[in-house]
């Protein structure tokens, strides 16, 4: 077709068709026009229908693959295979679909039989594969061929072997070709600096960030991301306070920063303040609970997204959620979760088949685990250690030996977890020769047995009464004794009633966990058994001393999908089960008694803290914007709210804020900004403080009270009520018309934390 070729209508109509957003069988049906009107020869109508075949998404992966294939058929039928757009256009079809072998199959196909000649922008997509792949080989004969072409100079080309030799993790050689480089642009400095700061090198990432000439929200984003990764919580808020166009990738990085480092309480404040949220989000702050041992927040969180968002659950949720379901062994909500990923396909990816084999054998179903594990169309070793840790932990020790045998059976290499699994399985089954065989063998697997194995291996031994091969295992081991290893011990040497090593055992274990209850209940239980009244009361006596507790029961149940917990002599948790009024256990929840504290010392301890910790931990940092500064509130009244129960102050209005951060905080020196910060913040804190409410209850009530009691007097049903006094009826009333006023405002305005 000629250069100066006009469109036909057909062609200018077929052209418009692919342009919208089409579904599979449309374009099947624009395929079948073009074949019917001889319109394939147009080289523009055909790139564009290639192109509108291999852009993923349409209608799920398996889908994309067919059509993937069919753009190949339709590719490959072409008696002239050279027009560089359209071969770059199916070459881009498959690493599309992460399909980087047939890439570069294709490639090499099109160079060696066709008059095809490489621009560019083939380059960037076949380095770009080969970054994606983690193929060396192929990215440095690609390499190789760019040096040949002369395509050496080429920015883009560069840019794109700088993010390979990046993500390969030569960063000796990306920073050679970068430093080649005659031109640069932001993707540039940005693919070597995350490549820095992918391994956690932030003194080189952030020098190049500080000598980068122009700076955007994805440079910003990725050097959050990565101090956050490595711990430094401080230097990522520092550069998050500075950015002048946040999104939710740099909302999102510094709620994982602060889940990683255990500070979840900021982590909520931020994705409680964060404007937009997407679904990443979500599973970050879900994710963040379930690492922290906080599954009852992820299962809260959780049903938050379902009510509030539009946002679907995603195999990413699904694995962040399912730990939590675990550990409350809440079966239903976890069958719930089961069946949605089956509903949406996602039930036989690896990763959710993995989680959910966990779920179940933890939840006590492990017939419904060994379901999930034998229809998985693919295992790899986390399942089959899911699987045997939960035959072993439900008491199923030579069914998880057997599956362990199969395992080897299908050449799959176990890693230490699979052995702790076997281990665990010998233990909880009591196979002291199975389990001395297993421990032995790990070396010929290549494996050293970390601190967790030998306690397995205590344990297994100090049940079966082999205290004194136990004590000396735990005397030969490499590593200190833990508080796990040591009760465990303890325990075993009771239950036998060797008083010599159970007292050694209690010695060793005061010292390293002073306030571990349990430790001192058994030695004392022992001593009792034995009517040893004199070293059971010494005991009790060192267990106050080193000031351990005895922990409070707690039981944990699933009602109807609802989570409870009950807690030992905790009346408020039984009454909370038998009062399901909401407004009653509003009422519990907020401490009313507290909320009508005056000043006092309560105030100046607040004051105390407002001037520092709290200052030192928001705000004594560079703030340079009001709405780092708003933040900063933010931060602090989150604080106040969740440390001090039945209070809820309200965060003062952000055109306050801006007017305190402009007129008085950006004026005051450093010495003086403390205390008016102090001032500003106690303004809106003062627990005395009378709202307009109360004031107007307290002067509308005593008369109305009079008048009430007056006709009630009338009324022969009342008649008793002659007999108080108005002196004592009045200001009954009007306390209790202050406690529902009070009561009122905090249920309408409470926001849960």
């Amino acid at each position: 077709m000629t250069k100066d070729h006009i469109w036909s209508s057909l062609e200018r109509r077929c052209f418009y068709l692919l342009q919208r957003r089409n579904t599979i069988a449309s374009l099947l049906q624009i395929h079948a026009f073009m074949l019917r009107n001889a319109l394939e020869t147009n080289l523009n109508l055909l790139t564009k229908f290639i192109t509108a075949l291999t852009s993923p998404p349409l209608g799920g992966h398996q889908n994309s693959i067919v059509l993937l294939s069919h753009a190949r058929q339709v590719f490959d039928k072409r008696p002239h295979r050279d027009d560089i757009f359209l071969c770059n256009c199916m070459i881009k079809g498959h690493t599309n679909m992460q399909q980087f072998a047939e890439s570069f199959s294709l490639y090499g196909d099109l160079r060696r039989n066709t008059g095809f000649v490489s621009n560019g922008y083939t380059f960037v997509i076949l380095v770009k594969s080969c970054a994606s792949k983690c193929a060396i080989r192929e990215g440095q004969e690609i390499h190789s061929l760019v040096a040949k072409t002369g395509f050496c100079s080429n920015m883009y080309v560069l840019t794109a072997l700088v993010d390979m030799y990046a993500k390969f993790g030569n960063m000796s050689y990306a920073r050679m070709l970068f430093d080649g480089m005659n031109e640069r642009n932001q993707v540039s400095w940005t693919a070597l600096i995350c490549g820095y700061a992918r391994l956690g090198d932030m003194i080189n990432a952030r020098e190049l960030f500080n000598q980068m000439p122009e700076k955007d929200s994805a440079t910003d984003n990725v050097m959050i991301d990565g101090y956050a990764k490595l711990g430094e919580i401080g230097s990522a808020r520092n550069l998050f306070n500075k950015m002048t166009d946040r999104n939710v990738v740099s909302w999102t990085s510094m709620i994982y920063g602060y889940c990683r480092g255990g500070y979840l309480q900021c982590a909520r404040f931020l994705f409680n303040a964060m404007q937009e949220k997407n679904l990443i989000s979500w599973n970050t702050m879900i994710s963040g609970y379930c690492q922290n041992r906080q599954p009852r927040e992820a299962l809260k969180l959780f049903h938050e997204m379902q009510m509030t968002t539009s946002l679907e659950p995603d195999h990413v949720t699904i694995v962040s959620i399912l730990p939590a379901i675990s550990d409350l062994g809440a079966l239903d909500l976890g069958g719930w979760i089961h069946q949605f990923a089956r509903s949406k396909r996602l039930d036989k990816l690896t990763k959710i088949s993995t989680a959910l084999i966990d779920m179940y054998a933890k939840c006590g179903e492990i017939s419904r685990a060994k379901i999930v594990f034998d229809e998985m169309p693919e295992k790899e070793t986390a399942s089959w250690n899911a699987m045997i840790n939960g035959l072993a932990v439900n008491g199923r020790g030579h069914q998880a030996l057997e599956l362990f045998l199969e395992m080897q059976h299908k050449k799959l290499k176990p890693n230490d977890i699979t052995f702790l699994g076997v281990l665990s399985a010998c233990n909880h089954s009591g196979l002291v020769d199975e389990g001395k065989k297993w421990f032995e063998a790990m070396e010929g697997f290549e494996l050293v047995p970390r601190i967790e194995h030998y306690g397995c291996m205590i344990d297994l031994l100090g049940k079966a009464g082999c205290l004194e091969e136990a004590e000396k295992l735990i005397e030969r081991m490499p590593y200190e004794a833990n508080g796990i290893i040591l009760s465990s011990f303890l325990s075993a040497c009771g239950y036998f009633n060797d008083f010599s090593r159970a007292k050694k055992a209690l010695e060793n274990a005061v010292q390293l966990e002073p306030e571990n209850d349990g430790n001192y209940v058994t030695m004392r239980n022992l001593y009792a058994s034995e009517r040893r009244w004199g070293d059971a009361d010494e005991t009790e006596s060192l267990m106050a001393e080193n000031g351990a507790n005895k922990e409070v029961g707690l039981s944990v149940i699933e009602v109807d999908g609802t989570i409870q917990e009950f807690v030992s002599g905790n009346s408020y948790t039984l009454m909370n089960h038998i009062t399901r009024h909401p407004i009653f256990l509003a009422f519990c929840k907020m401490g009313l008694v507290m909320s009508f504290m005056g000043g006092g010392s309560l105030y100046s301890q607040m004051l105390d803290y407002l001037s520092g910790k709290v200052y030192n931990e928001f705000v004594a940092k560079n703030i340079s914007t009001p709405d780092d500064f708003q933040v900063a509130i933010l931060d602090i009244f989150n604080t106040l709210n969740t440390g001090l129960p039945g209070k809820h102050y309200d965060v003062p209005p952000r055109d306050e804020v801006k007017e305190f951060f402009y007129n008085v905080w950006n004026k005051a020196s450093s010495e003086d900004k403390r205390t008016k910060f102090v001032k500003f913040i106690a303004m809106h804190v003062k627990p005395n403080k009378i709202d307009r409410a109360t004031m107007i209850t307290g002067i509308v009530t005593p008369p109305i009270a009079m008048a009430a009691k007056r006709s009630g007097e009338n009324v022969p049903q009342l008649k008793m009520i002659k007999a108080v006094p108005d002196a004592l009826f009045v200001p009954f009333t009007t306390v209790v018309a202050l406690f529902s006023v009070k009561i009122t405002r905090r249920f309408i305005t409470y926001k849960p934390s």
